[in-house]
Order: structure tokens, then sequence, then C-alpha cells
């Protein structure tokens, strides 16, 4: 995540709400991210969750199984 430069960053892990789900068995987990970068400017929702996605690289595969994603620039949190 830091290749985004992020000004704020919260991961939460929500895998104990998945209990016993499919992606929990594999070793996968549920998270969620809250990021606040000025690289998301002037871009629309799935291209700020592409740049996520890009910066967890292989994570994406391995061990996340579910991502909830609130990205924001710094102009829409103040």
């Amino acid at each position: 995540m830091q290749a985004l430069s992020p000004l704020s960053l919260e991961v939460s892990d929500d895998s104990h709400r998945h209990a016993g789900h499919a992606g929990a068995r594999g070793g996968q987990g549920h998270f969620g991210v809250d990021i606040v970068s000025a690289a998301f400017a002037g871009k629309l929702p799935l291209a700020r969750h592409r740049l996520v996605y890009a910066a967890l690289g292989e994570m994406m595969q391995t061990d996340i199984h579910a991502l909830a994603i609130r990205a924001r620039t710094p102009d829409e949190v103040a």
C-alpha cells in the first residue's frame, strides 16, 4: 500500500464474521480497507479499487478472500 503514499490507512480483519465460509476454510481472510491518498484524485471508484488491488499484488490471490474498500482523496475527507 505504500506505493499509493496513503495519508491515512486503516485495515480491519473481518474474518471472524465469516467463520465457516468457504474462503475462511481455505485460510484466506475477509478484510476492510479505508485509505486516503492523493493518488485517487480524478479517478472513478473502479479505478481507485484497481489501484488498491495492484498495490496488494499477489496477496489478493493468496491471503485475501474478500476485500471491502473505501478509497478517498484528501479533499473528500476534509
